[in-house]
């Protein structure tokens, strides 16, 4: 799946992307990408490869495997594509970039999903 999603091009050539940790995926990742998704547009997830620590439980590489089962329709249908890039420190963009750069702003409910609680609720339950 993997080489399929490398080769996958954007009709239009362009993505719109959504650059994270994904640790793990919810509700208000997928609320997100909908943003772009219900503007007809394709979607390109980064997963950051970042240390594994208390925060971030699972490897780059397992949280891809997550993405592609909880988005296979759209990866299939290439809607989605899902890649991993080097941890960042910083987006820098310049003048004339021929690109927008757009902060979404959640409702409430959205707003408040925390990926902390989702972990610590996970270990909870003995799920991590």
């Amino acid at each position: 799946m993997q080489n399929y999603l490398a080769k996958a091009q954007s009709k239009s050539g362009k993505y719109a992307m959504f650059i994270g940790r994904w640790q793990p995926w919810h509700d208000g990742h997928r609320w997100l990408i909908d943003q772009a998704l219900d503007e007809g547009k394709q979607v390109l997830l980064c997963i950051r490869e970042v240390p594994v620590d208390e925060k971030n439980p699972w490897t780059a590489h397992q949280i891809y495997q997550n993405l592609l089962l909880e988005l296979k329709e759209l990866v299939i249908e290439e809607k989605v594509r899902i890649i991993t890039i080097p941890d960042i420190e910083s987006i820098n963009i310049g003048r004339g970039v021929g690109y927008d750069v757009i902060e979404h702003e959640p409702p409430t409910e959205v707003k408040e999903i925390s990926a902390t609680k989702i972990r610590e609720q996970m270990k909870l339950e003995g799920k991590l």
